[in-house]
């Protein structure tokens, strides 16, 4: 990496900077968490070297500016892990992976909170440690374990499916005010603002609870909508093709068609 950073090295790499390498540091992580749902060791193994090269890229950047250099971020991480562990490299006890994670969380506000003093900053929030730039989903994921890792959390599931009733039910109220006809897509744009923006409330609420369906069943949201994801485009394509071998395209298709091969293909691809 510093070869190809250095005069005479790789023009490409050399005109890089933080802010340009970040989009693909986006999509080198995608493109890991992709191979491991695909169970395919072999790109697994290309993906997270492409990952490290970020880490990699990253690193040599701030050694050219003075900053840090890679034996830095690695001694970072040795560190945090020992500090975190200390029921592995200490005298702390954890008898199982739910007080692990609650000692991680205390062990990260004892961090900050010693950042803080050495800033001279005020005691930050249990959420502000918590990325606005990662996905949606993700972000919920992350707000609400940490709230439910200090107690603020719902006592049992079905508290859950009642709140995401409560929910469905608010946006169903929102939805009988639309005007006539507002639903069908060409009408959309006349949905009055107060009222879309009412009803956005509403759809990102039931999101949300159904984030923390997922977290109290153990499922990684973001996951499970990326294998919903494929999961449609295998059986849509597998609808597309038969129509093509009918003569026929998805546009000059009936609704009754296509959920009659929707149907067979829930059949051929059954998982």
């Amino acid at each position: 990496m510093a070869r190809l950073r250095a005069p005479g090295g790789c023009p490409w790499d050399r005109e890089q900077t933080f802010d340009t390498i970040k989009r693909y540091t986006l999509e080198e992580t995608y493109e890991v968490l992709e191979a491991i749902d695909n169970r395919d060791w072999p790109e697994l193994t290309s993906e997270l070297g492409d990952l490290l090269l970020q880490v990699l890229f990253y690193s040599e950047m701030a050694q050219e500016e003075g900053r840090f250099s890679i034996d830095d971020v690695l001694d970072a991480l040795s560190n945090k892990l020992v500090s975190r562990h200390p029921h592995v490299f200490g005298d702390v006890k954890a008898e199982d992976a739910h007080q692990v994670l609650k000692n991680w969380e205390a062990f990260k506000a004892e961090e900050k909170r010693k950042k803080n003093d050495d800033r001279q900053h005020g005691e930050e929030s249990l959420l502000s440690g918590v990325s606005s730039k990662m996905p949606a989903l993700l972000e919920a994921n992350k707000i609400s374990s940490k709230a439910a890792h200090v107690g603020f959390d719902w006592p049992d599931i079905e508290g859950l499916f009642d709140k995401l009733k409560e929910e469905t039910e608010e946006l169903r109220a929102h939805i009988k005010d639309l005007p006539s006809g507002a639903l069908k897509p060409q009408n959309n744009s006349k949905i009055p603002v107060e009222l879309r923006e009412h009803i956005e409330d509403e759809v990102g609420d039931l999101f949300f609870v159904l984030v923390n369906i997922a977290r109290y069943l153990a499922v990684d949201p973001e996951s499970a909508v990326r294998k919903t994801n494929r999961k449609f485009r295998q059986r849509f394509g597998w609808v597309e093709e038969q129509l093509k071998k009918r003569g026929k395209k998805l546009q000059d298709s009936t609704l009754e068609e296509m959920e009659e091969l929707w149907g067979k293909a829930k059949q051929v691809f059954s998982t």
